[in-house]
């Protein structure tokens, strides 16, 4: 499947930024890729995403999300929340060096004025007490709209690093 991942846009951060906004969603692609890696927070905190309109981050109460917290430490988890104002991409991440955090993300629908937007995630990191943990879950946006990309921010407004990239999935 050579050439099927096309690169829409990119940001590279190696000094902490409290945001990162990927945009470039269009009709171009039925499916948009979201790839997080070497993610390290100043802090302890997840990273949370919000669909952007025109460039501009939504912050409505339209975000329902479930996922399943797997982890090396202790027992596996469920996690839920509906009409939040943003939906989580990874579990905590430390700030100690070496502890770093990747994330994987598909998104339906951005493009579609018609229909909800929804992502599916795919994140893992080291914990600063040695162990793992990952997620796989997923989110929707529950506002028919036409959204152009992602606002990606700490929950707990703290800032961080990492490379993030949007790739849409040729047809």
């Amino acid at each position: 499947m050579a050439g099927s991942l096309i690169k829409v846009d990119e940001e590279i951060v190696t000094s902490a930024v409290a945001s990162v906004s990927l945009l470039g969603i269009d009709s171009t692609y039925d499916v948009y890729q979201l790839v997080i890696s070497n993610y390290q927070s100043a802090s302890n905190q997840s990273i949370a995403m919000r669909v952007t309109e025109s460039g501009t981050p939504n912050s409505t109460a339209n975000y329902d999300e479930a996922s399943k917290y797997l982890k090396s430490s202790s027992a596996f988890s469920n996690f839920s929340n509906t009409n939040q104002t943003s939906g989580f991409l990874t579990t905590t991440v430390g700030s100690t060096a070496g502890y770093n955090g990747n994330t994987t993300a598909y998104l339906f629908n951005f493009n579609n004025a018609s229909e909800y937007s929804f992502y599916t995630v795919e994140a893992s990191h080291s914990e600063t007490s040695g162990g793992v943990l990952g997620l796989q879950g997923g989110g929707v946006f529950t506002s028919t709209s036409s959204c152009d990309g992602v606002y990606i921010f700490g929950s707990n407004s703290y800032n961080f690093t990492g490379n993030f990239t949007l790739y849409g999935l040729k047809k």
